[in-house]
């Protein structure tokens, strides 16, 4: 048994709220069971500069979270002067997974900045960041399509995360931190609505994994993202 009750293949409830901030281009709150993560994307009408003259867009995440996201406060990484390293693996991963689902070239050359904060956390930050960062990405780039700003989608595809492991000797969808803190093996999955691999983390914490259970676990992702690209597409509807 799952220390949430769950089964094995169940996913903890999903609610994606759109428009929630004033000023973003695209906004989203998303929460995944107790974690929730507040996602905007912000249009700049300029390229990086290792773009100029290419006619490519750009699209690129930063991710934070806030002191009380989790059960005891975590110092502002700005106090310190300079980010983790955890942080800037987990923005690199969610600006890479928003723009494989992104025509550059459609999208012109600009910018689109997702945000993703944190405000509670109980396991799977990154993958609902990603999540709520695609749909924050799409409300931005719907505005770029309604002022006539670019003349075709530069969006080509869903992109969505799920978490997976081995929990207890048995392959689970969706870890909590009850289980993540425990579970032997670890996954991350990014993958398209088209079940198309972005990329996939995966380490063994506690105990080695065989071929067959990383099938699975990959099994399991792609049932969880069929069910959060369903959410985006009610949220963004």
């Amino acid at each position: 048994m799952r220390p949430s009750g769950r089964t094995l293949e169940q996913m903890r409830p999903i609610f994606i709220e759109t428009g929630v901030t004033k000023h973003a281009e695209g906004s989203c709150l998303i929460r995944c069971g107790d974690t929730h993560v507040l996602c905007t994307a912000t249009i700049e009408d300029k390229a990086p500069s290792f773009l100029k003259g290419s006619g490519l867009g750009w699209v690129t995440a930063e991710y934070g979270m806030l002191p009380r996201a989790t059960n005891t406060r975590n110092r502002r990484e700005a106090a310190a002067g300079k980010q983790s390293g955890r942080t800037q693996e987990i923005q690199r991963l969610i600006g890479r997974a928003l723009r494989a689902g992104v025509d550059r070239v459609a999208l012109g050359e600009r910018q689109i900045v997702v945000d993703c904060d944190v405000i509670q956390a109980d396991g799977g930050t990154r993958c609902a960041s990603i999540t709520g960062g695609w749909v924050a990405l799409r409300l931005a780039v719907n505005k770029l399509l309604k002022a006539g700003a670019v003349t075709s989608d530069p969006i080509v595809d869903h992109v969505a995360a799920v978490s997976c492991g081995i929990y207890a000797g048995q392959p689970v969808l969706d870890l909590d931190y009850a289980e993540d803190s425990e579970a032997g093996t670890d996954g991350n999955f990014i993958l398209t609505g088209r079940k198309r691999l972005i990329e996939v983390q995966m380490s063994a914490e506690g105990a080695t994994f065989s071929r067959e259970e990383m099938t699975k676990l990959l099994d399991l992702a792609e049932a969880g993202v069929a069910d959060l690209v369903e959410a985006q597409k009610a949220a963004v509807a």
